[in-house]
């Protein structure tokens, strides 16, 4: 720790989309597509960042308590302080692909095409998908599709978003354009999940994944309009292990006993934009821009892993990091 400042016709055609060259990837200029896909976040002040070294030794015996791997990095945009663990070490994107998958489709399409009815069918949901399995018949709109691969982290929602824009190597093309010289997408869901220990394949670090949401919810990566959906989808976040990892590390209201439930509305006017993820070798991710009461958000990335490919992700692993982050940057 450092402070510094599916079936065949569909696998045909994901497998061509991911084959894709990147240098056939750039921006796509449609007209009302908005601004090119810039990393454009506001500087932070100067550093005035307090001295935490401490920290050090209570992110690794969090590891050793969950016998697991802990990559944080942390910044509030106010002061430009940052918190980082194992910043720069890969972990799997996970779920929390969805976010920039919706940001590639935001940024290539004007907001009129989000109307736009994708169809698809039961071999194409291969992954763990509550909104989508109930609308093969008549197909969902792109706007239908954002909101249901972020809010409720459904698997083919987030594939077919990917599809819409090209496929993984368009996302990664997309990650170039705002700036992100290090996360790299592969494949679609559910393979991504499965990627093996050391495979850079689908995979990111914290601060480059942090410094991605921070471009599109606080820069001006997207514009105002586009920006906004996106915030207001993360904002609204509605899976159950959101409300397990960062904002139950968040201050609770005077009187809430721990043992209760740490759910939306309990965390004294704070406000949270985050997307999880999970997979297979104890993977457990959550990234979130966070506005206190009353200061300058904060934007943090959590991602931890475990050995073994079954072994179960940890909530309490990232609801504990964030405790530490917080108070030390608030």
């Amino acid at each position: 720790m450092s402070i510094e400042q599916s079936g065949p016709p569909r696998r045909a055609l994901l497998m061509a989309a991911a084959l894709l060259p990147l240098a056939a990837c750039g921006t796509d200029d449609r007209p009302g597509s908005g601004r090119s896909a810039t990393r454009s976040a506001p500087d932070p002040a100067p550093d005035s960042s307090r001295p935490a070294s401490r920290l050090a030794p209570r992110f690794a015996a969090l590891e050793r308590k969950h016998g697991g791997r802990l990559g944080v990095h942390a910044l509030a945009t106010g002061t430009g302080a940052t918190l980082t663990h194992r910043a720069d070490e890969r972990f799997a994107f996970c779920s929390t692909f969805k976010t920039l998958a919706a940001a590639a489709v935001l940024h290539h399409r004007p907001l009129g095409h989000l109307d736009k009815r994708v169809t698809y069918t039961a071999a194409d949901v291969d992954s763990i998908s509550p909104v989508t399995e109930k609308h093969i018949a008549t197909g969902m709109t792109l706007r239908e599709l954002c909101d249901a691969a972020i809010r409720y982290s459904d698997g083919t929602a987030g594939n077919l978003l990917m599809r819409e824009i090209g496929g993984p190597a368009r996302l990664t093309a997309y990650l170039r354009g705002l700036g992100d010289r290090t996360s790299r997408m592969d494949h679609y869901e559910p393979e991504l999940n499965d990627v093996r220990p050391k495979d850079p394949r689908d995979t990111t670090t914290p601060r480059a994944v942090a410094a991605d949401y921070r471009a599109l919810v606080l820069g001006d990566a997207l514009p105002a309009e586009k920006r906004a959906l996106l915030e207001d989808w993360l904002l609204r976040n509605a899976t159950e292990v959101g409300e397990q990892r960062i904002r139950a590390g968040l201050p609770k209201d005077k009187g809430q006993d721990k043992g209760e439930d740490q759910g939306k509305g309990k965390n004294q006017g704070w406000r949270v934009a985050d997307k999880t993820g999970t997979g297979n070798w104890g993977r457990a991710n959550d990234i979130a821009v966070v506005w206190p009461p009353d200061a300058d958000p904060l934007v943090l990335a959590v991602m931890t892993d475990r050995p073994g490919r079954d072994a179960p992700p940890v909530n309490a692993f990232i609801a504990e990091a964030t405790e530490l982050v917080v108070a030390e940057l608030t």
